[in-house]
């Protein structure tokens, strides 16, 4: 439910002056407001004169640090941080967790959790440490059952090793064939708890999975920031070109689609976990394998394992030919899914070498083969 403002950065301003804070991150901006400063971070710092609230603000150009003495110097700089029109504020403390974002009406969506628990002082034995606190509001909606919870986690630490430290803002994030959408919100929430100000859009084909997704999105207070469209992953229009785009278990050349469509829009980062592979493995069904690899096609569940590995292959090589540095890793523990190949991608921008493209001609003129991703990139 929302709040008055002023009672939550009240509450923000006591964590923040505390002794247990551990770090705290204001970003974003709110309707109609522009913040003198991109960003603000907030951290307690021991020195050679002892201890200090460190702050480093960023004005778009370069970051500023500065330190300042706990007690009034302290309490007048957050004083002008709070006075800032950011639209989030991320702050964690030895013993809590609290996130607060600024709706388009001007109250607080405030969420508060537990820190996570330090592990018991056993030897071999450590705490889960979850990117997305357990008692989050998202697991109440969707259900918090064990598996679900791993696979999210999993997601999410893909999500974090992929982007970089500093998040742009505002990030604009794309999940095409987001189905139920309990990823795209995981995403959402993660991101947001980051202190950067997060715009996500959802694209499925079904109309009744928009509606659920937009009302889910109503009960977790986000609607504002994370939408549903109704459409293909060929045809979605979006207003603004994602910096971010996912694309989690969409099936076939849905994934080929999907890859088309970030290249086309330049995106800066992919991720990308690859279902079903019937393209190539139809393509392999009807040719012949190259000597000395008959083989490897001659039995059916063989040629549909290699299929897989060949389609996915041959879609890292395309995006490299196209600017991207690609990792393929895996997304979950096998024991959770059989599909746990990830693509993750990021754009540089480099200009392919003569020697990736014979790789690639190399590649699919002796397996007789043509990618759907290919033709869609033309």
């Amino acid at each position: 439910m929302p709040e008055p403002l002023e009672q939550a950065l009240a509450e923000v301003r006591e964590l923040l002056l505390a002794p247990g804070l551990t770090r705290a991150v204001a970003a974003g901006r709110r309707r109609g407001h522009v913040p003198s400063v991109t960003r603000a971070q907030l951290r307690p710092v021991a020195l050679k004169h002892g201890r200090k609230l460190q702050i480093v603000t960023d004005d778009g150009a370069r970051p500023y640090t500065r330190n300042v003495t706990p007690g009034d110097e302290a309490a007048a700089a957050v004083d002008e941080l709070l006075a800032e029109p950011f639209g989030n504020w991320h702050v964690e403390t030895e013993s809590s967790t609290v996130q607060v974002r600024v709706t388009k009406k001007g109250d607080a969506q405030v969420h508060r959790g537990a820190a996570a628990a330090p592990a018991a002082p056993q030897a071999h034995d450590r705490a889960k440490q979850w990117l997305l606190d357990p008692g989050d509001p998202l697991f109440e909606v969707i259900g918090g059952n064990a598996a679900k919870r791993r696979q999210i986690d999993a997601f999410l630490r893909a999500l974090a090793a992929t982007l970089p430290e500093d998040l742009p803002t505002p990030l604009r994030v794309v999940d095409l064939g987001c189905g139920n959408a309990y990823l795209t919100f995981a995403a959402y929430r993660y991101l947001a708890g980051r202190g950067a100000q997060v715009q996500v859009t959802g694209v499925d084909v079904r109309e009744d999975q928009r509606v659920r997704n937009s009302a889910l999105a109503e009960r977790l207070g986000c609607s504002d920031d994370v939408t549903f469209v109704a459409g293909t992953i060929e045809d979605a229009e979006l207003p603004v070109a994602p910096d971010l785009v996912l694309a989690l278990h969409a099936c076939d050349t849905a994934t080929d689609q999907a890859l088309a469509r970030a290249v086309g829009w330049q995106a800066r980062w992919v991720l990308a976990a690859p279902c079903c592979h019937h393209d190539i493995a139809s393509q392999l069904k009807g040719s012949s394998a190259p000597s000395p690899y008959e083989e490897v096609t001659r039995h059916a569940i063989l040629r549909e394992r290699f299929a897989d590995v060949l389609t996915d292959s041959l879609r890292a090589a395309l995006l490299r030919l196209h600017g991207y540095r690609v990792d393929v890793v895996e997304f979950i523990d096998s024991a959770h899914t059989p599909r746990n190949l990830l693509l993750r991608a990021r754009r540089t921008g480099a200009a392919p070498t003569e020697a990736q493209h014979a790789e690639y001609d190399s590649l699919t003129g002796q397996w007789g083969v043509t990618p759907a991703l290919a033709k869609m990139l033309g």
